[in-house]
């Protein structure tokens, strides 16, 4: 019996169409993958699940049955009933899902008391049997803790708790892990599969990363456009897919066992960073973000910087553009000791969207370390407007861009236009923190892409901080591996990869999502495993 029944669903925003004409069936207990590129409608679809474009001006055209229930068709009772009782969803960014006021068990009590009608003391006893299903530590203390006190991956599994208050029949997942590490990332996959395996419920994964679909799922269904472009089985489809487009966004996924792109490179020390510590909090709440870390940068090279969250590897990003200063340590610059904000050190942030003022045009952002670099006179202003507009040109954007706002950009633009204003300080090193980890496959190749022409065109050296280890090799000339602020390995990075002298690298390595299904159920089995005495 199929769990849910999908017949020529359609979906409209104004002239927009986000889905057009999509089939697809989900038997019960079984597992699909939605995969594609932003903008493919995939999130589109997990909504139209639960009826959630009911309401806001979306027009909607085809069949959709989910757990026996019409969505379409059904009142606005019939739907609370569904959302939550029979099925559930858990979102990418699970800080915004939760409300930062309240204890994190409080509000799982919540959605079990309005679907089950139970009392106050069962509703706080059944949040903290699912707080601890999901491998909450100390379930029940932790269920008092509000949202802002748990890690990203803490909240992605209250998140999941929350779904399986109230047993559903299908959990829906929209990108449950796109902004984790890769440790934290298996983690949550492996909770996924063994609650699966346990409770027979359905699963729909949204997801672009089509390692995570190797890592999940039965089937997967590839969208573009709105459309179906292949659907089978995940094994078929990542092994011998019919479509070109299937075949580019394979072609697209950086592998971590490809060997580095980056050419050593053997030109002058342009950032030196000595001894770096910094600390946070005072007293005995004091605690060493980073801790002894040493390392150089050179001319035209890639110096890749990886580990978990929690690493060290922002606050060391942050001390070598100068943002914080070190508690102790030293940072020299072509030479020389240099403290404060360096313009030849710029920073290209992980969240285009926080690091760009909403209320001022993308050419005024970009010019903004041209003004303070004090260009004045008659005519500034028009060639600072000419060298932003030459800027936009070179990131693959239009100069006529100059005017438009950040949220009339994509994802892989507004980081475009985010290279373009590290771009306009003219500066020799360019700290990436996490620059692509939020972007579709596909645009994080063309930003990855970028950045290594404007290496090679400028000799400009980099710092690329990530969470993806396949991504990392892909451009790393040398790798340092971090872990609770130290480094924990340093060297050339197709030896870092190929023969980790660290356990702790070997585990990173290892939690990697696996393109081939086979390999990636072995690894998971491998994670289950008790470790030998």
């Amino acid at each position: 019996m199929s769990l849910v029944e999908v017949t020529d669903l359609s979906v409209e925003f104004g002239a927009l169409r986000a889905v057009d004409r999509l089939s697809f069936s989900l038997a019960e207990g079984g597992a699909l993958a939605l995969v594609g590129e932003s903008g493919s409608g995939k999130s589109t679809v997990a909504g139209a699940l639960l009826g959630l474009h009911r309401g806001t001006g979306a027009r909607v055209g085809g069949t959709v049955r989910v757990a026996g229930t019409d969505v379409r068709a059904a009142t606005e009772q019939e739907l609370r009933r569904l959302r939550g009782a029979k099925a559930a969803m858990v979102f990418q960014d699970p800080l915004s899902s939760l409300d930062p006021y309240y204890a994190v068990g409080d509000q799982i009590a919540e959605v079990y008391r309005v679907h089950t009608r139970a009392g106050r003391r069962a509703a706080r006893a059944r949040a903290v049997e699912v707080l601890d299903r999901v491998g909450i530590p100390d379930a029940a203390r932790r269920a008092r803790s509000r949202p802002h006190e748990f890690s990203g991956g803490m909240r992605q599994r209250a998140l999941i708790a929350m779904a399986l208050a109230c047993e559903p029949e299908l959990l829906i997942a929209d990108e449950p892990t796109t902004a984790l590490d890769v440790t934290v990332q298996a983690q949550i996959l492996d909770l996924l599969h063994s609650l699966r395996t346990e409770t027979g419920m359905g699963l729909l994964l949204v997801t672009h990363d089509v390692g995570v679909a190797a890592e999940s799922v039965e089937e997967v269904l590839v969208m573009r456009h709105g459309r179906a472009v292949e659907h089978g089985p995940v094994g078929t489809v990542l092994a011998a897919p019919r479509e070109s487009y299937t075949r580019e966004l394979l072609d697209a996924v950086p592998r971590v066992d490809a060997r580095s792109t980056g050419s050593p490179a053997t030109g002058e020390v342009v950032l030196e960073a000595t001894g770096l510590r910094r600390e946070f909090g005072r007293g005995k709440r004091a605690f060493a973000a980073v801790d002894d870390v040493s390392l150089t940068v050179r001319r035209g090279e890639t110096l890749g910087v990886v580990g978990e969250s929690g690493s060290g590897k922002t606050t060391l990003g942050r001390m070598l553009v100068g943002l914080l200063d070190p508690t102790a340590g030293r940072i020299r610059y072509a030479g020389e000791p240099h403290t404060g904000v360096n313009p030849a050190v710029q920073m290209v942030f992980q969240d285009p969207v926080s690091s760009l003022n909403p209320r001022r045009s993308v050419g005024e952002s970009i010019a903004d370390p041209l003004r303070a670099r004090g260009e004045k006179g008659a005519g500034a202003e028009e060639r600072i407007r000419g060298r932003v507009t030459e800027l936009l040109e070179r990131v693959g954007l239009e100069g006529a861009h100059y005017d438009r706002y950040p949220h009339e950009f994509s994802g892989g633009q507004r980081q475009r236009i985010g290279i373009a204003r590290a771009l306009a300080a003219d500066p020799r090193v360019i700290v990436c923190d996490e620059p692509v980890s939020a972007l579709d496959v596909t645009t994080q190749a063309q930003v990855v892409a970028l950045l290594g022409e404007l290496q090679r065109e400028l000799g400009l050296a980099l710092v690329f901080i990530a969470h993806d280890l396949a991504v990392v090799r892909q451009v790393s000339d040398r790798l340092a591996v971090m872990r609770r602020g130290r480094l924990v390995e340093y060297g050339p990075a197709d030896e870092v990869y190929d023969s980790p002298r660290e356990e702790y690298t070997r585990q990173l390595l290892a939690a990697v999502p696996a393109l081939d299904p086979e390999l990636a159920a072995r690894r998971r089995a491998a994670r289950r495993a008790p470790a030998a005495v």
